[in-house]
């Protein structure tokens, strides 16, 4: 069983920043794309941004240069660094990770989500 814990969601007013963190822990094996979803009210969950084991990175266009993914591959932690926030920003940001564990291999999780809320 593998578990995500997200943190770092939280109000901020438009042209601030947040960072959001979700850390991976279980019987992991090996830990393949790692990305950050969201789900604003009354629209379907879309893709923000996901980074592969390699190093490649895909974000959303409505996110490019504002948004910034990282990983550390050493604390199974993705990282997702928000500036200029927007309140078309606001959403339930979720976290979402590919791996494989001593039990199944390529299987995908989701975090339980995290509030951000863009308002002055």
């Amino acid at each position: 069983q593998v578990q995500l814990v997200e943190s770092g969601g939280g109000l901020v007013q438009p042209g601030g920043s947040l960072r959001l963190s979700c850390a991976a822990s279980g019987n992991i094996f090996s830990i393949y794309d790692m990305g950050w979803y969201r789900q604003a009210p009354g629209k379907q969950r879309e893709l923000v941004a996901s980074m592969t084991s390699g190093g490649a990175i895909n974000y959303a266009d409505s996110v490019k240069g504002r948004f910034s993914i990282s990983r550390d591959n050493t604390k199974n932690t993705v990282y997702l660094q928000m500036n200029s926030l927007k309140p078309e920003d606001t959403a339930v940001y979720y976290c979402n990770v590919l791996v494989s564990t001593i039990a199944t291999m390529f299987r995908d999780y989701w975090g339980q989500g995290t509030q951000v809320t863009v308002s002055s």
